[in-house]
């Protein structure tokens, strides 16, 4: 059968039950409202949202969107939705064809979506790689496609409930593997930031539903059952702040000329590091089109803050640098204020105790200005260090959290503790405006940065450094104290990521 009758089939299916879809969601409320949650959790109230197969518009008005536009091709549908939400924006089309020139008849498609929802229609489309292919022109470099379809393993299953008057009739389904979605955003030209899979009881049972699908249908293997899987994806190859494409091999020899836009901001938190500033800042290389310099000195016992000053009123380089004293304590208040003086595009954290290396940072400036990730994180745990840079018991450790934090953030992260991040300033303050989901939980600010690169769905990369062992002062780390306290925060991070 011809594309062009599979798709007049299938619409006018939609069309024929259209007065029947709130009915049926009402019958699978529990179904329903978790995917409720799902979008919810995953886009923040007051975005640009387009949803593609809107239906009747309720998931769409669920997520209280800023602009929220819905596209169905089924028309009774649409005009259902029109009449029961009337602030939001509705039209009929078809997904696999949105021209630009649609854009001046329908207006609201030309508003900058952030994201752009596919809730249960892969199964339902004629031809899903144009449907995402045509999806890059409403998408900007921020865009986050936001897709859920149902587990394949769940087929018979889901066809006996049909059978017996508990599903909603589909018509003939495309049923895709998780890999089988991966593969088609990545020659579409989009990157998977975040997958996860959920519900493994869709009915509701009293006790036992929430009991199954809040903890067990998480755990490892377990949740290979579910029958919700969903991806966010972004596009990938851009340039930031630009709409043109390009190859991997263009981008390598226009990087050094794109990194040139760009200012930089290293923040510095230093504690009892008076041996090591001037060090600092003669191994730092220059970064981006100018590096700005912010030490933040946090109640030292040595002579750290009389030596910031002597270099702020005596260097005369190519940096701009500035000190600061804190008010608050810890490490987290540190590199919020360090980050509340920048100036920069780019955001960055060095330690100041310099076990990783100023010389490697020209390595995350050239990760984040190439599109490559979104959120760059340092890992001390690809290449071989000293035990007097990290004890084995350290190591243990490091390894343990890794495991944990991947799991719960649900991105592969093999370093959560490295002190050395980068993130674009607009990022850090989306971040900021979203820290209320959170609060103020993070004593060292590196998992701050974490869970709400995580909740924003970043895209999260890590670029290996070669850890060193200190050449000055010692540890203000605690290993016991602020290992319980990593461990809290691990319960923290799974009741407010994981298990929601």
């Amino acid at each position: 059968m011809s594309d062009r009758l599979v798709t007049e089939r299938t619409q006018t299916y939609f069309d024929a039950i259209a007065f029947k879809l709130d009915w049926w969601a009402k019958r699978n409320r529990y179904y329903y409202q978790d995917l409720d949650r799902l979008h919810q959790f995953l886009i923040p109230a007051g975005s640009n949202v387009l949803e593609i197969g809107c239906g009747t518009g309720n998931l769409l008005a669920k997520i209280l969107p800023n602009i929220g536009v819905g596209i169905d091709f089924a028309s009774a549908a649409i005009d259902i939705a029109k009449t029961k939400y009337p602030d939001l924006h509705f039209y009929c089309l078809n997904a696999e064809n949105i021209p630009l020139a649609t854009r001046t008849k329908y207006p609201f498609l030309a508003t900058e979506f952030d994201y752009i929802i596919l809730s249960g229609v892969l199964g339902d489309l004629t031809n899903i790689q144009r449907v995402l292919e045509q999806l890059q022109q409403l998408c900007h470099p921020h865009t986050r496609l936001v897709i859920n379809f149902h587990n394949f393993l769940w087929e018979p299953i889901l066809h006996l409930a049909e059978r017996i008057g508990q599903r909603r009739p589909q018509s003939p389904q495309n049923w895709l593997s998780m890999q089988d979605v991966i593969n088609l955003l990545n020659i579409t030209g989009y990157q998977p930031v975040k997958i996860g899979r959920r519900l493994l009881l869709p009915k509701y049972i009293p006790i036992l539903s929430n009991l199954v699908n809040r903890y067990l249908s998480h755990i490892p293997i377990v949740d290979r059952l579910n029958l919700t899987n969903y991806i966010v994806a972004r596009q990938q190859l851009y340039f930031p702040g630009e709409k043109t494409f390009f190859s991997a091999e263009e981008k390598r020899h226009q990087l050094p000329t794109i990194e040139r836009h760009y200012t930089v901001s290293v923040i510095i938190p230093a504690r009892n590091e008076a041996g090591n500033i001037a060090a600092a800042i003669e191994r730092l290389p220059q970064l981006g089109k100018h590096t700005e310099v912010i030490f933040v000195e946090g109640h030292s016992q040595d002579d750290t803050w009389n030596k910031l000053q002597n270099v702020v009123q005596e260097y005369r380089g190519n940096f701009t640098i500035h000190a600061f004293q804190q008010s608050g304590k810890g490490k987290g208040d540190a590199v919020r204020l360090g980050f509340e003086k920048a100036t920069g595009d780019i955001l960055i954290i060095l330690d100041a105790d310099l076990t990783v290396q100023p010389e490697e940072l020209v390595n995350f400036v050239s990760a984040i200005v190439s599109g490559r990730g979104e959120f760059i994180n340092g890992s001390r745990l690809v290449y071989p260090y000293s035990p007097a840079a990290m004890p084995w018991l350290n190591t243990v450790a490091n390894k343990f959290f890794a495991l944990v934090f991947s799991f719960l953030l649900g991105q592969n992260i093999k370093d959560t503790l490295c002190g050395t991040k980068v993130l674009w300033r607009e990022d850090y303050l989306r971040i900021v405006a979203n820290r209320s989901y959170f609060g103020d939980f993070d004593p060292f600010g590196d998992f701050d940065l974490l869970f709400g690169a995580a909740k924003l769905n970043l895209h999260i990369v890590e670029v290996p450094v070669r850890y060193q062992p200190r050449t000055y002062g010692k540890s203000n780390i605690a290993h016991v104290r602020e290992g319980l306290v990593l461990l809290k925060m691990c319960l923290y991070a799974a009741r407010k990521i994981k298990f929601v």
